[in-house]
């Protein structure tokens, strides 16, 4: 099965080369690299969140197998989707699904299900993947969308994570896409992002579910960033960091209705 890329020529480059450029210029060289349980980045065009995205990946050593986390923006398939086989293409190229870790996350997590429909047309996981194959060649991905938001479910599938993760002697990262606050002003997006990057770097799934739903937070991903923070527990994370925070007025100088973007580390 090969999943085609969807977004290629709206939120990055469609040709080859520009892409690599694109990603390469986005790129910086941090004084020194580490190790992260997971990490959280934006999922908008290049042009808008790139830089806070490269921020993250520029700052990591990162290993050569991810669980891929992020939102099921379109209301079509499973609430807990999953894709175990073949391929997804980019135009750097085609990156393989682990279909064997995919098979472990499965048996731990049996809400999980096979769905195409939910991946077909999310850009959530796929702008992640040329910034993934250009720092690190022949990677294997387990991608998975969320459309669901209650938080035993979501608490259960970051344990059940941390559980296959905990089993393997391989490093394999966690990789959680996801933007902050939409389509507020500037200054209200700022104030909203804050108490939610607070909740994350508190490592606390509870505090972040509950923030987001009582302040009216409109975080696309903060499903999978409970997940995450669900799974970070179990693995014994001792902390998260602020890594980048831009909004869209950034660049495009519109502050009057912003999306928010966070680059976050989880150690």
């Amino acid at each position: 099965m090969i999943r085609p890329a969807a977004v290629a020529g709206q939120f990055y480059p469609a040709d080859p080369s520009e892409l690599r450029s694109a990603v390469h210029n986005l790129l910086v060289q941090p004084s020194e690299k580490s190790r992260a349980l997971a990490f959280m980045v934006p999922h908008a065009g290049y042009i808008y969140s790139g830089r806070v995205a490269a921020s993250v990946y520029s700052s990591l050593q990162l290993p050569a197998k991810f669980v891929l986390l992020g939102p099921r923006h379109f209301p079509h398939g499973e609430r807990f989707a999953i894709l175990s086989e073949g391929a997804w293409e980019t135009p750097l190229g085609r990156a393989s699904a682990d279909t064997t870790l995919a098979s472990e996350i499965k048996a731990a997590f049996p809400l999980l299900r096979e769905d195409m429909i939910a991946h077909a047309r999310e850009h959530s996981l796929e702008v992640q993947l040329p910034f993934l194959q250009c720092l690190v060649p022949n990677f294997t991905f387990v991608p998975i969308v969320l459309g669901a938001d209650r938080f035993d479910a979501l608490e259960s599938l970051g344990r059940a994570l941390a559980q296959v993760l905990s089993l393997h002697r391989e490093e394999i990262a966690l990789l959680v896409s996801s933007d902050m606050n939409h389509y507020e002003s500037d200054a209200i997006t700022r104030i909203k992002d804050r108490k939610a990057i607070d909740a994350i770097l508190s490592l606390d799934a509870r505090r972040l579910y509950d923030t987001v739903r009582l302040e009216g937070i409109s975080m696309c991903g903060y499903a999978p960033a409970v997940a995450m923070l669900a799974a970070a527990r179990e693995l014994h994370a001792t902390e998260a960091k602020l890594i980048s925070y831009a909004t869209s007025a950034d660049m495009s100088g519109d502050f009057d209705r912003v999306v928010g973007y966070a680059g976050i580390i989880v150690q």
